[in-house]
């Protein structure tokens, strides 16, 4: 179908909108003198015949001799150029385009001098512009009536992962050193990707890193780590720990002393020093949840106090007054 374009121009691109062609299917009939209105942060690019032949910058263009030379050389026409030429217009959207995110599909491996062999992921996000238009539409965009950032994401998150595989193992030796080294990966990864997007008439205008983790068994193992250092002196540690198993020994096991502060307390100051005591080699002793609960008994007995209800034994009697039970 002919149509008689006068007056060519693309406003509001939908979000993530990069190339729209005039007209989305075929090419049309447009008039020589008509205008061709280019909006800032877009270039447009003439096709004839399949061709590219040539670009128009921002502003208000009369469509002529002197702005489309190529064309009306292909053209040859007799009529003084006032007839329809057939051609394709793509207006390309040059702005920045932001929010592009990047990151690992599957674990990059990792050798950690510390750790070993680690698999991690990585995430962060991108950001670029078109800066050769004619390049662009040539290489990536074919014959589509529309291309968005979603037809190269794809494409470019595969690269990005490629140069992290590189990039990491000549960068860092231990992923304890990750955090602190976002920034230096970001700047080696936007220097190692910036030929792969040039190549396409892109440029990579802002790269960030996020976070590169490992696995969650990994963290695990490295948390622990952190509270083995956080503890200090590993003697004094299970000391405190002992004391806090025997608080809920005496609060749970011994239901009769929580009833009966004064015989708490007796018990606990009788058992602790057998819980503190260390052995000949200077290490802390562990005992079990039985047999701390059977200290804290054995204190209670020996501070005159029923260990099963906190009730005060008779001078001299084998069983509770109370709850009859027998004394060791």
């Amino acid at each position: 179908m002919s149509q008689f374009l006068e007056v060519l121009e693309w406003n509001d691109p939908l979000p993530g909108e990069i190339v729209r062609r005039y007209p989305v299917e075929g090419s049309a009939e447009i008039k020589m003198g008509a205008r061709c209105v280019v909006q800032e942060a877009q270039e447009a690019v003439f096709f004839k015949d399949g061709q590219s032949t040539d670009t128009l910058g921002p502003g208000s263009h009369t469509l002529s001799t002197s702005n489309l030379p190529i064309i009306t050389k292909l053209l040859s026409l007799p009529f003084g150029f006032k007839s329809p030429f057939r051609t394709a217009v793509y207006f390309v959207n040059t702005r920045v385009v932001t929010e592009l995110r990047w990151g690992t599909k599957n674990p990059v491996v990792f050798r950690d001098k510390e750790l070993g062999i680690v698999r991690l992921r990585g995430y962060g996000i991108y950001t670029l512009s078109v800066m050769k238009p004619m390049l662009f539409v040539n290489t990536l965009m074919g014959a589509r009536g529309t291309f968005n950032t979603d037809d190269i994401s794809d494409y470019f998150c595969d690269v990005i992962v490629s140069r992290l595989n590189d990039l990491l193992g000549t960068t860092f030796t231990s992923i304890l050193d990750l955090p602190a080294g976002y920034d230096e990966l970001a700047s080696k990864m936007k220097e190692a990707c910036a030929a792969d997007f040039s190549r396409y008439g892109v440029k990579l205008v802002d790269f960030f890193v996020n976070a590169v983790t490992p696995p969650d068994e990994v963290q695990k193992i490295m948390d622990e780590r952190s509270g083995l250092g956080a503890v200090g002196n590993v003697d004094t540690f299970l000391k405190f720990q002992a004391a806090r198993a025997l608080g809920g020994a005496a609060q749970g096991g011994v239901a009769g002393q929580a009833a009966a502060g004064v015989g708490v307390g007796a018990s606990l100051g009788a058992a602790l020093p057998i819980l503190m005591q260390t052995g000949q080699n200077g290490q802390a002793t562990v005992f079990s949840a039985a047999g701390i609960a059977g200290a804290a008994a054995a204190g209670a007995t020996a501070a005159g106090f029923c260990p099963n209800c906190g009730t005060a034994r008779i001078p001299d009697g084998n069983f509770c007054a109370k709850c009859g039970n027998k004394f060791a």
